[in-house]
């Protein structure tokens, strides 16, 4: 039986040597099982003669990354890192850059009788610290300037 361009159908697929194109003539890199090798210096392949790899049991630790926790004036809910626990911040107020340049700006506008002290009693302009109400540890600051 043959095609209707002339070539005649072959009766089995080719083989994996005639697929693939490898030379039958030229040496294999690794003996082939219960023969010896033909030259000198070739050695086994490495798993020959090694006992399988031991199935050694995986060890599965679990890391929680907390998200960085950007600190303002306000309280903030957060996982305290010093005691772990779950906790509101407590907020403490310190003079900063903006209570500073504040003060001096009164005084150069002629409020020297007092009055450029101001800034030192609002909350609005100082710097604010947050810290643990359990463990009081210092967690971050919140800078106005």
């Amino acid at each position: 039986m043959s095609a209707p361009s002339g070539h005649p159908i072959p009766s089995a697929p080719p083989s994996y040597e005639e697929a693939v194109g490898i030379n039958m003539n030229y040496p294999h890199p690794y003996p082939v099982p219960g023969q010896k090798p033909e030259e000198k210096g070739m050695n086994p392949p490495p798993h020959m003669g090694q006992p399988p790899p031991a199935n050694n049991p995986i060890t599965v630790q679990t890391v929680y990354v907390q998200q960085p926790v950007l600190f303002c004036d306000r309280p903030v809910q957060m996982c305290c890192p010093s005691c772990n626990q779950m906790i509101v911040t407590r907020l403490s107020y310190d003079s900063g850059a903006l209570t500073w340049l504040s003060c001096g700006g009164l005084c150069l506008l002629g409020c020297i009788a007092g009055c450029c002290l101001i800034p030192f009693c609002i909350d609005a302009l100082k710097d604010v610290d947050h810290t643990c109400p359990k463990c009081s540890a210092l967690l971050g600051s919140y800078k106005r300037l």
